[in-house]
């Protein structure tokens, strides 16, 4: 039975030769359940978890359990609509890492015919390859649509169909390609890449999402659809809001200015923000 809650860790301090498995953090990842929003609030930190399976290094080999769920979900879902199978081949099963299924799907969502899928896929692999910090990301974020989407059927689907985890993806690929001085290439794949988007991020849909440059999103931030974290109009330089850790943005919710947005506070759909709110205790 494949585990319905993943989390991570990892041991930072020890080399690699495999940069591909590289991916390892020091922490516990765990989760509170609040009482008003059961599903999409679990952003918010449960001292008392008991559902975490851990990512740990031992000599040459390393568990990956958000790898290892989608490849066998892959598995399952090729047996049952066969008509797929070289989809889900393609897509997944012929790939040795997550970093290089993503990096396939990718480049086939963004391809178009002077920008070719092979090329995009060289880059997206060979960003997120060398970057550890998205190596955990990609796979928080997996685990984030995974607790809080509760239209969320496997890992796998996450990896293949959900356009929200791809944006993120693509962002932080985009992000990295800007900080590294290649601003066309990163404006040629996202056109907003300096926003600052911390992990275990749910974003919604992704439809209609706006977050301004200068905007920070912290980790295990839910954000619906139509959500807009904007300037004012009236401020140059840092202008955008500040998200704080396990904050839920409702849908169409507009956030406007240098504002911030407490930890754990919960933004209602269709709000109008032009002011801090406190964080949730």
């Amino acid at each position: 039975m494949l585990s319905e809650r993943l989390s991570l860790k990892g041991d930072k301090d020890e080399d690699l030769d495999d940069k591909k498995k590289s991916f390892v953090d020091s922490k516990t990842t765990r989760y509170r359940i609040e009482k008003v929003f059961p599903v999409y609030a679990l952003g918010i930190l449960k001292p008392d978890s008991d559902s975490v399976v851990l990512v740990s290094n031992s000599g040459d080999s390393i568990a990956d359990p958000i790898w290892d769920a989608v490849k066998e979900e892959a598995k399952l879902e090729a047996e049952k609509e066969p008509i797929l199978s070289s989809f889900l081949y393609a897509s997944i099963l012929s790939h040795d890492c997550l970093e290089q299924a993503l990096g396939f799907v990718l480049a086939n969502r963004l391809q178009n015919p002077t920008l070719l899928a092979t090329q995009l896929m060289d880059i997206f692999f060979n960003v997120i390859l060398h970057d550890t910090g998205i190596q955990r990301s990609i796979r928080l974020d997996m685990q984030a649509f995974k607790d809080r989407d509760p239209a969320c059927l496997s890992y796998c689907s996450v990896l293949l169909y959900l356009k929200g985890y791809h944006s993120l993806q693509v962002h932080r690929v985009a992000h990295t390609l800007w900080s590294q001085g290649r601003k066309v290439l990163a404006l040629a794949l996202q056109s907003r890449i300096t926003a600052k988007i911390g992990e275990g991020i749910l974003l919604d849909h992704g439809t209609g999402v706006v977050i301004g440059e200068t905007a920070v999103v912290g980790n295990r931030v839910s954000l619906m659809h139509g959500v807009t974290l904007g300037g004012t109009g009236k401020e140059v330089g840092d202008r955008h809001p500040k998200v704080g850790e396990g904050a839920l943005i409702g849908a169409s919710a507009t956030i406007l200015g240098n504002i911030k947005i407490g930890k754990g506070a919960m933004v209602a759909a269709g709000s109008l923000v032009l002011k801090d709110i406190p964080p949730h205790r």
